[in-house]
Protein backbone atom coordinates (compact mmCIF):
# COMPACT_ATOMS: atom_id res chain seq x y z
CA UNK A 1 0.00 0.00 0.00
CA UNK A 2 1.63 3.54 -1.06
CA UNK A 3 2.15 6.20 1.95
CA UNK A 4 -0.71 8.12 0.42
CA UNK A 5 -3.43 5.51 0.22
CA UNK A 6 -3.42 5.43 3.94
CA UNK A 7 -6.40 7.15 5.64
CA UNK A 8 -7.03 8.33 8.97
CA UNK A 9 -3.98 7.27 10.35
CA UNK A 10 -1.67 8.18 13.63
CA UNK A 11 1.21 10.26 12.21
CA UNK A 12 4.11 9.22 14.72
CA UNK A 13 7.64 11.42 14.79
CA UNK A 14 10.43 9.73 16.81
CA UNK A 15 14.11 11.84 16.98
CA UNK A 16 16.70 9.24 16.85
CA UNK A 17 20.63 9.88 17.40
CA UNK A 18 23.00 8.54 15.55
CA UNK A 19 26.34 8.66 16.93
CA UNK A 20 29.74 6.80 17.53
CA UNK A 21 33.36 7.26 16.80
CA UNK A 22 34.84 9.51 13.70
CA UNK A 23 35.16 7.16 10.41
CA UNK A 24 32.99 3.94 11.83
CA UNK A 25 30.24 4.33 9.41
CA UNK A 26 27.50 6.65 10.56
CA UNK A 27 26.57 8.60 7.77
CA UNK A 28 27.23 5.62 5.51
CA UNK A 29 24.41 3.90 7.47
CA UNK A 30 21.98 6.71 7.37
CA UNK A 31 22.40 7.41 3.84
CA UNK A 32 22.00 3.48 2.97
CA UNK A 33 18.71 3.30 4.91
CA UNK A 34 17.03 6.47 3.73
CA UNK A 35 18.07 6.73 0.21
CA UNK A 36 19.47 3.15 -0.71
CA UNK A 37 22.47 4.44 -1.86
CA UNK A 38 26.53 4.05 -0.36
CA UNK A 39 29.02 6.54 -1.46
CA UNK A 40 32.40 4.94 -1.50
CA UNK A 41 34.01 8.80 -0.73
CA UNK A 42 34.36 9.03 3.00
CA UNK A 43 33.29 12.88 4.04
CA UNK A 44 32.99 12.99 7.92
CA UNK A 45 30.09 14.89 9.56
CA UNK A 46 30.90 18.42 10.70
CA UNK A 47 28.41 19.09 13.88
CA UNK A 48 25.61 17.27 12.99
CA UNK A 49 23.80 16.24 9.32
CA UNK A 50 19.94 15.51 9.38
CA UNK A 51 17.97 13.26 6.93
CA UNK A 52 14.25 12.34 7.22
CA UNK A 53 12.53 8.74 6.56
CA UNK A 54 8.89 8.01 6.71
CA UNK A 55 7.87 4.38 6.75
CA UNK A 56 4.54 2.64 6.78
CA UNK A 57 4.52 0.94 9.85
CA UNK A 58 1.34 -0.90 9.70
CA UNK A 59 -2.03 0.07 7.87
CA UNK A 60 -2.96 2.82 10.08
CA UNK A 61 0.59 4.21 11.36
CA UNK A 62 2.75 6.49 9.40
CA UNK A 63 6.59 6.54 11.43
CA UNK A 64 8.63 9.64 10.44
CA UNK A 65 12.19 9.50 11.47
CA UNK A 66 14.37 12.39 11.92
CA UNK A 67 17.73 11.04 12.10
CA UNK A 68 20.63 13.76 13.50
CA UNK A 69 23.62 12.50 12.35
CA UNK A 70 26.40 13.63 15.18
CA UNK A 71 29.84 13.91 14.60
CA UNK A 72 32.22 11.78 16.15
CA UNK A 73 34.99 14.68 17.04
CA UNK A 74 34.97 14.97 20.95
CA UNK A 75 34.42 18.77 20.35
CA UNK A 76 30.75 17.91 19.23
CA UNK A 77 30.27 15.46 22.42
CA UNK A 78 30.58 18.48 24.33
CA UNK A 79 27.68 19.65 22.75
CA UNK A 80 25.66 16.54 23.33
CA UNK A 81 23.25 17.76 25.56
CA UNK A 82 21.56 20.20 22.96
CA UNK A 83 21.95 17.96 20.15
CA UNK A 84 20.11 15.16 22.42
CA UNK A 85 17.49 17.12 23.56
CA UNK A 86 13.92 15.33 22.75
CA UNK A 87 15.25 12.16 21.51
CA UNK A 88 13.36 9.13 21.39
CA UNK A 89 15.81 6.84 20.07
CA UNK A 90 19.36 6.17 19.08
CA UNK A 91 21.82 4.06 17.07
CA UNK A 92 25.55 3.58 19.19
CA UNK A 93 27.53 2.71 15.37
CA UNK A 94 31.17 0.99 15.91
CA UNK A 95 33.46 -0.61 13.20
CA UNK A 96 34.07 -4.05 13.99
CA UNK A 97 37.34 -4.20 12.65
CA UNK A 98 38.37 -1.80 15.14
CA UNK A 99 38.18 -2.81 18.89
CA UNK A 100 38.98 0.70 20.19
CA UNK A 101 35.81 1.65 18.38
CA UNK A 102 33.57 -0.73 20.80
CA UNK A 103 35.35 0.56 24.00
CA UNK A 104 33.81 4.05 22.47
CA UNK A 105 30.84 3.12 22.22
CA UNK A 106 30.03 2.34 25.25
CA UNK A 107 31.14 6.19 26.31
CA UNK A 108 29.36 7.36 24.01
CA UNK A 109 26.11 5.46 25.58
CA UNK A 110 26.81 6.82 29.23
CA UNK A 111 27.18 10.01 27.77
CA UNK A 112 23.47 9.09 25.75
CA UNK A 113 22.07 7.79 29.03
CA UNK A 114 23.42 10.88 31.25
CA UNK A 115 21.95 13.49 29.32
CA UNK A 116 18.29 12.07 27.71
CA UNK A 117 15.71 10.27 28.87
CA UNK A 118 11.93 9.28 27.49
CA UNK A 119 9.28 10.96 29.80
CA UNK A 120 9.20 7.95 31.81
CA UNK A 121 12.66 8.29 33.33
CA UNK A 122 14.12 5.20 31.48
CA UNK A 123 16.52 5.34 29.00
CA UNK A 124 15.68 6.09 25.18
CA UNK A 125 16.15 2.87 23.20
CA UNK A 126 19.44 2.21 21.71
CA UNK A 127 20.75 -0.23 19.09
CA UNK A 128 24.28 -1.16 18.79
CA UNK A 129 25.34 -1.54 15.35
CA UNK A 130 28.38 -3.49 14.14
CA UNK A 131 29.46 -1.70 10.81
CA UNK A 132 31.84 -3.41 8.46
CA UNK A 133 31.17 -6.86 8.56
CA UNK A 134 31.64 -7.42 4.73
CA UNK A 135 35.53 -6.76 5.73
CA UNK A 136 37.16 -9.88 5.32
CA UNK A 137 39.46 -11.20 8.44
CA UNK A 138 37.02 -9.21 11.31
CA UNK A 139 37.90 -10.77 14.61
CA UNK A 140 35.14 -13.23 15.27
CA UNK A 141 35.57 -12.88 18.94
CA UNK A 142 34.09 -9.41 19.26
CA UNK A 143 30.78 -10.63 18.04
CA UNK A 144 30.54 -13.58 20.70
CA UNK A 145 31.19 -11.23 23.33
CA UNK A 146 28.12 -8.65 22.08
CA UNK A 147 25.60 -10.10 24.08
CA UNK A 148 27.57 -9.16 27.19
CA UNK A 149 28.22 -6.41 25.81
CA UNK A 150 25.06 -4.98 25.36
CA UNK A 151 23.48 -6.47 28.48
CA UNK A 152 26.35 -4.40 31.00
CA UNK A 153 25.62 -1.38 28.74
CA UNK A 154 21.84 -1.25 28.51
CA UNK A 155 21.44 -1.89 25.14
CA UNK A 156 18.40 -2.67 23.36
CA UNK A 157 20.06 -4.72 21.21
CA UNK A 158 22.73 -5.37 18.81
CA UNK A 159 22.99 -6.12 15.00
CA UNK A 160 26.30 -7.00 12.27
CA UNK A 161 26.16 -4.90 9.53
CA UNK A 162 26.89 -3.14 6.73
CA UNK A 163 26.34 0.14 4.83
CA UNK A 164 28.13 -1.07 2.20
CA UNK A 165 26.61 -4.61 1.11
CA UNK A 166 23.51 -3.34 2.55
CA UNK A 167 23.39 -6.20 5.19
CA UNK A 168 20.91 -5.84 7.90
CA UNK A 169 20.79 -2.33 7.74
CA UNK A 170 16.90 -2.14 7.32
CA UNK A 171 16.53 -4.58 9.98
CA UNK A 172 18.08 -2.61 12.08
CA UNK A 173 15.90 0.16 11.84
CA UNK A 174 12.82 -1.62 11.97
CA UNK A 175 14.15 -3.46 15.13
CA UNK A 176 14.60 0.23 16.77
CA UNK A 177 11.03 1.68 15.15
CA UNK A 178 10.09 -1.31 17.56
CA UNK A 179 11.10 -0.22 20.22
CA UNK A 180 10.22 3.44 19.79
CA UNK A 181 6.96 2.54 19.15
CA UNK A 182 6.55 0.06 22.52
CA UNK A 183 7.73 3.02 24.60
CA UNK A 184 5.34 5.59 22.96
CA UNK A 185 2.78 3.88 23.69
CA UNK A 186 3.35 2.39 26.92
CA UNK A 187 3.61 -1.05 26.03
CA UNK A 188 7.07 -2.21 27.89
CA UNK A 189 5.09 -3.50 30.91
CA UNK A 190 6.43 -7.22 30.66
CA UNK A 191 9.59 -8.62 32.71
CA UNK A 192 13.12 -7.92 31.28
CA UNK A 193 13.70 -11.05 28.58
CA UNK A 194 15.81 -12.06 25.58
CA UNK A 195 14.34 -11.28 21.93
CA UNK A 196 15.51 -12.85 19.18
CA UNK A 197 15.03 -11.53 15.54
CA UNK A 198 16.28 -13.50 12.14
CA UNK A 199 18.75 -10.93 10.52
CA UNK A 200 20.42 -11.87 6.76
CA UNK A 201 23.73 -13.95 7.05
CA UNK A 202 27.22 -11.67 7.43
CA UNK A 203 29.71 -12.96 4.51
CA UNK A 204 30.62 -16.49 4.47
CA UNK A 205 27.73 -17.37 6.56
CA UNK A 206 25.68 -19.93 4.10
CA UNK A 207 22.61 -19.59 6.62
CA UNK A 208 20.61 -16.71 8.25
CA UNK A 209 21.61 -16.34 11.84
CA UNK A 210 19.22 -15.04 14.81
CA UNK A 211 21.05 -12.51 17.12
CA UNK A 212 19.90 -12.14 20.74
CA UNK A 213 18.42 -8.81 21.24
CA UNK A 214 18.34 -7.62 25.05
CA UNK A 215 15.47 -5.41 25.93
CA UNK A 216 14.67 -4.10 29.45
CA UNK A 217 11.16 -4.46 30.60
CA UNK A 218 9.83 -1.91 33.50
Amino acid sequence: MAISSVAHCTDRLFKVLVIGDVSVGKSSIILRYVNKRFNETYKASIGVDFALKTIEWDAKTLVRLQFWDIGGQERFRKMSRVYYKGAMGAVVVFDITNSSTLEAASEWKRDLDSKVCLASGRPVPAVLLANKCDIPGRDGGVASSLDRFCEDNCFAGWLECSAKDNINIDEAGAFLVQQMMLCDTGLLHEERRWDRITVSPAPGESDSQSLCCWRTGV
